[in-house]
């Protein structure tokens, strides 16, 4: 199974693109650079960027603190007819999470081939062992995904 590779559709990168600038902010506050923005018929319910330093929280990923947002904005911990994007490939923290919160769709850019629980190495998200598969769909602006985390470690090297 796993994340299918497409050309991006141009609602794709226009919301991917507001999740790189969230990565950025991560970044800039010497967190790994993640974003991610949950949306439902293009508009925005939630957003987040990785935080688990400056939080002193485990759970703080850009993924889930989107998913907490909009659970608040909308009174429910379920989300469905929801689109996550996230700039890498969801973790199994976070892949369960959008499963528990019905999300419809996750749309990654760079692929994780150490911890992607998106196809890369584990198919958490299409499991038939839940009762919620997720759509997926993954490689939208990879390439700047990519650079942006290679930079940010590079630097740290």
């Amino acid at each position: 199974m796993g994340a299918e590779r497409s050309p991006p559709a141009s609602r794709d990168s226009l919301w991917m693109r507001r999740a790189l600038e969230l990565a950025a902010h991560a970044a800039a506050r010497d967190e790994v650079p993640v974003g991610a923005v949950l949306v439902r018929d293009d508009a925005m319910l939630g957003e987040g960027w990785n935080q688990p330093i400056s939080a002193n929280d485990p759970t703080a990923h850009a993924e889930i603190v989107a998913l907490r947002q909009a659970a608040q904005r909308e009174r429910n911990y379920r989300l469905p007819g929801t689109t996550l994007y996230v700039t890498l490939e969801p973790c199994c923290m976070c892949a369960g999470a959008l499963i528990h919160a019905r999300v419809q769709r996750v749309v990654f850019g760079a692929f994780d081939p150490r911890t992607g629980a998106a196809g890369s190495v584990f198919d958490i998200l299409q499991s038939p062992l839940h009762n919620h598969r997720i759509e997926m769909l993954g490689g939208v602006l990879d390439q700047e995904c990519g650079d942006l985390l290679r930079g940010f470690f590079q630097d740290r090297r």
